[in-house]
């Protein structure tokens, strides 16, 4: 089950895991997101090795953190209180390290052991010795046991593993299981500046290994992460990061020259970009955005791709408030989701979301369904998405709405490698062709 990173760098000193610890405690104990912790965390450190260690530790942990907690679990006599959470992460980290790092077990040991002076707490010290050295001598009985449990086994919380299992009683092991991988990162040629071809040929120059996306005509996949910024052609805005499975929305809508096409819930701006890269710059393309913070990244992007776009604040369930009364040809409505389909890319959303959540967006979604279909004109097209795997947020949601708005309908979309349902879209599973799990619906304005 140990799918052990290669990193040699293992003696990184106490700091690294000291920090570790820190970022891990700010995403588990205070709720905040790990694309927010991190980068701040991994600003203290100049050197790359360091860096890279310190991420791939807390990620790990985060991500295998159902499982690390189910086995500390039965190391340790009696829970510890709650103000030694710190002690409990650190656990966690100690036990990350022998289970899935090149780490040698002493160094795992010891290294872990030495932060706890930084916590001042001494009496935690041969605690955490302790459970270690017992682990690294029961290993296999443990994980044995521990591994019982699907829920435990693959770390997710009990709520989403049953909920994986009732929406996918074939395939929830394996979405699981990719939930728990690293995902590839993949790019988008920017067509308006370099064909792929040519785009592929520039990262061979520089010796970068990638190969075409398979369905993403558009898309490259990289064979390991890198430092965007320094790819040829970033500057002169040639590419952009986005998943192979976000990159079908443009292509699904097809924009053209002149089109008036809305991107609600736009920042920070992968498919407005994309919908204007494939219009030649030439569709009208209004963003809408909720986060006037997030407004700031769409403006970016925009800029760097020499690309241009009307862009606004507002609600999208409130038209009222930002709409000029102009109808829409298109609609791209790209919904606020449980992101469940972006785990391995994001492993906290598993530590995050609650059932209770996905009661909210449902209804969330809904109220937006219902307010934007006011602004399509008759004949128009209004692309619903979400990254998210739940039924309840994907097909289900476009059944209730097909049922309640009689001027609906849903053209059929030909989707490699997708699930389809007897009830309407096309979903993405995680992992499948190395994408995001991905929902689509395309729904047409009765005339």
């Amino acid at each position: 089950m140990s799918n052990k990173q290669d990193n040699a760098h293992h003696n990184s000193g106490l700091n690294s895991r000291f920090i570790a610890l820190k970022i891990c405690l700010t995403v588990i104990e205070n709720g905040r997101s790990l694309s927010q912790s991190l980068p701040e965390g991994l600003a203290q450190f100049q050197d790359r090795r360091e860096r890279n260690f310190t991420q791939n530790l807390v990620i790990g942990t985060l991500r295998w953190q159902a499982r690390l907690e189910a086995i500390r679990a039965q190391l340790l006599k009696k829970k510890l209180k709650d103000k030694d959470e710190d002690i409990n992460q650190l656990i966690l980290i100690g036990l990350y390290q022998i289970l899935y790092m090149e780490t040698p077990e002493h160094a795992a040991v010891s290294e872990t052991v030495s932060v706890v002076q930084k916590l001042k707490k001494p009496w935690a010290k041969a605690l955490v010795n302790g459970v270690l050295r017992t682990f690294l001598r029961e290993q296999e009985k443990i994980c044995a046991e521990v591994d019982l449990k699907p829920a435990q086994k693959y770390s997710h919380p009990q709520w989403l593993f049953k909920a994986l299992r009732k929406g996918y009683p074939d395939d929830w092991q394996a979405i699981m299981q990719a939930n728990n991988e690293i995902a590839p990162l993949t790019l988008r040629v920017n067509t308006m500046k370099q064909s792929r071809e040519a785009f592929l040929a520039l990262l061979k120059e520089a010796e970068v290994v990638a190969k075409p996306h398979p369905t993403a005509p558009q898309g490259i996949i990289l064979e390991s992460s890198t430092d965007i910024t320094q790819l040829p052609s970033y500057e002169e805005g040639g590419f952009s990061v986005q998943d192979g499975a976000a990159q079908q929305a443009a292509n699904i809508l097809q924009p053209k020259p002149g089109k008036h096409i809305l991107d609600a819930c736009a920042a920070p701006g992968g498919k407005t970009t994309h919908l204007l890269e494939l219009s030649n710059n030439k569709a009208k393309v209004f963003a809408l955005e909720k986060a006037p913070d997030r407004i700031d990244r769409l403006a970016e992007n925009l800029y760097r791709l020499d690309l241009e776009a009307e862009y606004a604040a507002g609600d999208a369930s409130m038209p009222e408030q930002w709409w000029d009364k102009q109808l829409f040809d298109k609609i791209l409505l790209d919904a606020p989701c449980s992101a469940t389909g972006i785990i391995r890319r994001h492993p906290d959303i598993k530590w995050h979301r609650t059932e209770e959540d996905i009661e909210a967006l449902v209804e969330t979604q809904a109220n937006i369904l219902q307010a934007l279909w006011a602004t399509l004109k008759p004949g128009g097209q209004l692309l619903y998405a979400t990254c998210s795997v739940l039924p309840q947020e994907n097909t289900l949601q476009m059944q209730r709405f097909i049922e309640s708005e009689t001027t609906a309908s849903v053209i059929p979309l030909e989707l490699e490698s997708t699930l389809t349902f007897e009830t309407p879209g096309n979903q993405y599973l995680p992992g499948r062709l190395g994408m995001d799990g991905f929902f689509y619906c395309l729904l047409k304005k009765g005339e």
